[in-house]
């Protein structure tokens, strides 16, 4: 496991990110680190780079992420057009949407990807049920947007991306699993499918079912604590940073769950 001084910062905004978390991630992965990290939903990849696992399964069920950083496995380097404007916006994310929903994925999806992410409000990664990106224009004063991903190449090359429903991956008993699902709040929407409690309590039998070391965080309602706690897990609270503002100064502070199990 290499040095996290090394660590790299995640290439996306990501709302919900956990590189807050990491330290105290850190003390548990330090333990495990000869195994395999798997994440089912792996996000804006701060779990991943923070803790640099040798071997990694990283898996979202967003086909616009996954192909992101395929292409960054690839050396992806931009040449759209890259300014903070609000006409250019809507006709990256028009484009962007005509590729998406024809499931073309490709470097220029890539590239509208993380230009809308850099660019859209908030940092938010947000579809209808129409798989249409719907996240509107930031309000930035400036941006500075990265012109290649080269130096990720290296890193995720050890990593395989996967696009698919948790319950569909090839995990191994010795595999650590860390879980950061879409919150247990009333807006899911992060991608075309949403997820439901139905898929919460899914999740949690699944990861309940794995006999390698598990680790889940979600928000601390009261159905998401008695689910876990019912299934076994050990349960400990913290209190999470939100970020609630396009200027990234407003913060609000929430209760979060870190449920583990098989440690």
């Amino acid at each position: 496991m290499k040095s996290n001084n090394t660590a790299l910062k995640p290439p996306l905004k990501w709302a919900g990110g956990k590189r807050w978390l990491i330290p105290k991630l850190s003390k548990v992965w330090s333990k495990h680190s000869q195994r395999r990290l798997v994440e089912p939903f792996c996000g804006g990849l701060s779990v991943a780079l923070g803790l640099q696992p040798e071997k990694a399964l990283l898996n979202d069920v967003n086909p616009a992420l996954i192909n992101f950083y395929q292409q960054c496995q690839q050396g992806l380097k931009l040449d759209i057009a890259l300014e903070n404007d609000e006409a250019l916006y809507y006709q990256h994310r028009t484009l962007f949407n005509t590729l998406n929903q024809q499931e073309i994925e490709t470097h220029t999806a890539a590239q509208l990807f993380y230009y809308l992410n850099r660019t859209g409000y908030n940092g938010l990664c947000r579809f209808n049920q129409s798989g249409g990106y719907n996240v509107p224009f930031g309000r930035y004063k400036t941006i500075n947007y990265q012109q290649d991903f080269y130096h990720y190449q290296q890193q995720l090359n050890q990593w395989q991306f996967t696009q698919q429903d948790f319950a569909e991956l090839a995990i191994e008993d010795d595999d650590f699993i860390y879980a950061d699902p879409p919150y247990d709040v009333p807006f899911r929407q992060y991608s075309q499918q949403g997820f439901s409690w139905e898929d919460q309590e899914r999740l949690a039998v699944w990861l309940a079912e794995h006999k390698g070391p598990v680790l889940i965080s979600n928000q601390a309602t009261t159905r998401i604590k008695k689910l876990y706690k019912d299934l076994g897990f050990k349960l400990r609270y913290m209190d999470a940073p939100r970020r609630i503002s396009c200027k990234g100064n407003g913060r609000q502070v929430a209760k979060e769950v870190l449920a583990s199990h098989g440690l």
